[in-house]
């Protein structure tokens, strides 16, 4: 598990540097500011709320220049999305280059690309959630036409925009240093009408300022345009807050977590003793100890859960139906008896009480999360470094593709095919991979 967690240390030191030294050198010659220092700026000391008369929880969508040119590719759209998503749920007021053009038909025309980021942002405007776009980069195509959705635009640059204006947006700023934003490009316009203009002519932060009425304030630099997006965000009502008890510290070391989990997923361990390790005083009251000890809590529990109005944490290692149930986890049986006993009957009990649950739905998956089971569990997921998510395990999963295969051929597989089988399942079950795509 320690060295699991050294090289989770490792890759995040690597996301971090961004598009590499030259990259952000350049960026940084254009007098801009790196995203995470965007953000740093943004955000109040503690690093979780808005500054303001009062603080404000929100969602960011930053994107990183250095890495290629910040454009959109299918899973960056998938991302923006999530967080839409999850604004929306939570009432968050949400701050946010053009798509990558090779990649177009997997960004561009389907229900959850790019389309969806504008209807989503018209839902959340409705719905008075506030929405505050800085602008502060060079903006070509559709992706401009995204940001300007919103509530208000404060724009840091000579960002050129050109066309769509969405309503109702909120707050929209420019950044009078270079900067553009174009739905077209120029020589588009030449070779459209045979008018030739320059981009700030075609769409500065001159022009939308002061002419067409686009945004709503100009900003000097980066760091003007973030003080100005802090000092409307102070201006919102504040969230609703909730009035929390003291913590308690559990009576049990939180670090010795990696000694009871490891990375091998076939060696089962007691989830008790990972609770006893994370919950207030160790205090842990199991629903339904003696029966159906294959778990620790169930659909029952949960609709408790939701006629309480208390928000659920699910501890997730899920075997999956290719798997044996262990004490630790909970798995979906397969076999003769588990089917005469209402496996899938009970499992989807389970399924229905998790999706009609109303509270607050966090999972965090400690070891296996495979198959059905999956599905039986899965809400704003984190996962740890030892954590694995696949249909199956990639053991089973070649085992099955081997035999499918050697059935269909009558031919002796070859063994470098499992290999590369188990490679493939291995390197797609890790939490870098899934973390990277999954909504």
């Amino acid at each position: 598990m320690l060295q699991a967690k050294q090289d989770l240390d490792s890759t995040l030191g690597k996301i971090y540097e961004g598009g590499g030294a030259a990259a952000k050198a350049k960026h940084l010659s254009r007098g801009k500011m790196l995203p995470r220092d965007r953000i740093a700026a943004l955000l109040d000391a503690k690093g979780y709320a808005f500054l303001g008369y009062r603080s404000t929880r929100c969602m960011i969508v930053a994107n990183d220049a250095t890495v290629k040119g910040g454009s959109y590719y299918p899973i960056t759209v998938k991302k923006h999305l999530r967080a839409q998503e999850i604004a929306q749920e939570n009432r968050l007021p949400f701050d946010s280059g053009g798509a990558n053009l090779p990649r177009q038909s997997n960004v561009f025309p389907d229900k959850d690309h790019f389309g969806r980021i504008f209807y989503n942002q018209a839902r959340i405007s409705a719905s008075g959630i506030p929405q505050v776009a800085p602008h502060s980069a060079v903006r070509l195509g559709v992706r401009c036409d995204g940001i300007v959705h919103c509530w208000r635009c404060i724009c840091a640059g000579n960002v050129r925009r050109v066309y769509y204006r969405p309503q109702p947006r909120h707050h929209f700023s420019w950044r009078a240093s270079p900067c553009n934003c174009l739905h077209v490009y120029r020589l588009q316009v030449k070779a459209a009408t045979g008018e030739i203009i320059t981009a700030e002519e075609l769409g500065g932060a001159s022009i939308h300022c002061k002419t067409s009425g686009f945004t709503d304030h100009m900003a000097e630099n980066d760091l003007h345009a973030v003080e100005i997006a802090r000092n409307v965000i102070s201006s919102l009502p504040a969230n609703k807050k909730m009035s929390f008890a003291d913590a308690e510290p559990p009576l049990f070391d939180i670090s010795e977590i990696d000694g009871i989990i490891g990375t091998n997923l076939k060696r089962p361990f007691d989830v008790k003793k990972v609770i006893a390790r994370l919950v207030d005083g160790s205090k842990f009251h199991e629903f339904k100890a003696e029966y159906a000890k294959s778990l620790v809590t169930g659909a029952h529990f949960i609709e408790l859960c939701c006629q309480r109005g208390i928000p659920i944490l699910f501890l997730q290692n899920i075997t999956g139906i290719f798997g044996s149930v262990l004490r630790s986890c909970l798995g979906f049986m397969v076999g003769s008896k588990a089917e005469s006993e209402g496996i899938a009957k009970n499992g989807a009990k389970l399924v229905n009480a998790v999706a009609c649950a109303n509270v607050p739905k966090i999972t965090l998956i400690i070891g296996g999360s495979y198959g059905a089971g999956n599905y039986g569990i899965p809400r704003f997921l984190y996962m740890w470094p030892n954590a694995r998510i696949s249909v199956m395990g990639g053991e089973q999963a070649a085992n099955v593709l081997l035999h499918i295969k050697q059935q269909s051929s009558k031919q002796p597989t070859d063994a470098s095919l499992k290999s590369s089988l188990l490679e493939q399942f291995e390197r797609e079950a890790h939490p870098y991979y899934s973390s990277a795509r999954y909504r």
